[in-house]
């Protein structure tokens, strides 16, 4: 097992407007739910809801957008930070005529 990846070895995963990776997992060593990624969102619209068992970090790498996390929407651009607590739906979209957004994001366990 490889304590260690690069986003350039991870695999893609698409879903609907976006793509993700996972970089650190069970695989690199992680326990207890903990989990690393990026992903980047290209829609102009909130389409992916996202609702977990954890909690979820989010940092904003690249691109500007809107973020809603429960019925609180705020606008995200780099070096934004947000949290959506285990059980609260939260979603990401891009702003108009923009490129994608793209984040870091964080699992753990609650």
């Amino acid at each position: 097992m490889s304590c260690h990846t690069h986003e350039d070895n991870s695999p893609v995963i698409q879903g609907d407007g976006l793509i993700y990776k996972n970089l650190i997992t069970e695989q690199t060593g992680a326990v207890n739910g903990f989990m690393l990624g990026v992903t980047e969102y290209y829609l102009e619209e909130y389409k992916t809801i996202g609702v977990h068992e954890f909690q979820e970090g989010f940092y904003v790498v690249e691109g500007e957008g809107m973020a809603k996390i429960g019925d609180e929407e705020f606008y995200i651009r780099p070096g934004a930070s947000f949290i959506a607590a285990k059980g609260i739906p939260h979603s990401i979209k891009k702003a108009p005529g923009s490129g994608s957004v793209k984040v870091v994001w964080i699992h753990g366990a609650v």
